[in-house]
């Protein structure tokens, strides 16, 4: 089984990059996407010309903003679309597709923004998405992938000590929400199979970063606890070109 997750940075704008070729040279099994920008019905557009996959989609009220999609080859049994919150589920963050031995979810975790305009919200985000996650857990074991909008250790930034609680995406509110899905008994699968490896799946759009390898990483796939033995690798994609971050990959026994 081999899962793939990327923020495309619009998902109407990626195809025009070359997604569909991307998608059959990967020959995945499920691709989650993140910030699709687009409406249900212009996901489908989009996205019409790749066989083989049942696409679901979950669209904000506000037109080209976030946004998450699944895309499986495997019928699931269940599909549901946000986290059971009004004043989250407006922005289309979250999709959970229930299978026979877990629920996979794409999800895009909001961005504190600039000057950390958001860093209350996303706290309470945070929590809300947390307690979503362990309701879940306690069905059966859960796969929650996507763009988490944070690097978690210093290791998974380029410039650790210069954007720390001065930049979105590395404040110690930020981290601690992290901890805190991780003490629920979620394991970030990269960092446990490769604890010293450095790798980015986003880099800033100025500076040539993502040439000088000037990145971050913010997109994760994180697993329940009892799920780990079925883990058979977690990588990332850094030459996958069509948007700021790259593909990440989960492939299970």
């Amino acid at each position: 089984m081999k899962i793939i997750c990327w923020n495309v940075n619009g998902v109407r704008a990626v195809v025009k990059k070359g997604f569909n070729d991307q998608v059959n040279q990967w020959d995945a099994d499920i691709i989650c996407l993140q910030e699709t920008k687009a409406q249900d019905d212009q996901v489908q557009e989009a996205l019409k010309d790749i066989d083989g996959y049942q696409v679901y989609s979950n669209s904000a009220v506000r037109k080209g903003y976030s946004g998450t999609a699944i895309m499986t080859r495997h019928e699931p049994i269940n599909v549901t679309y946000g986290i059971g919150k009004k004043e989250h589920d407006q922005e289309g963050r979250v999709v959970t597709a229930e299978f026979q031995d877990y629920y996979l979810i794409s999800a895009y975790i909001p961005n504190s923004g600039s000057g950390m305009s958001r860093l209350d919200y996303r706290q309470t985000w945070d929590k809300d998405f947390r307690s979503f996650l362990n309701k879940l857990q306690k069905k059966k074991p859960v796969i929650a992938c996507g763009d988490f909008n944070v690097a978690h250790q210093p290791i998974d930034l380029a410039r650790p000590k210069e954007n720390y609680n001065k930049t979105s995406g590395y404040t110690q509110a930020e981290i601690d929400g992290m901890d805190a899905l991780l003490k629920a008994g979620f394991v970030d699968t990269y960092r446990h199979l490769r604890p010293e490896e450095v790798g980015y799946s986003w880099w800033s759009a100025r500076f040539g970063a993502r040439q000088k390898n000037i990145g971050w990483r913010i997109d994760y796939f994180l697993v329940s606890e009892p799920m780990m033995p079925a883990v058979k690798d977690s990588f990332i994609m850094p030459d996958e070109m069509g948007s700021d971050h790259c593909p990440i990959v989960l492939t299970l026994k």
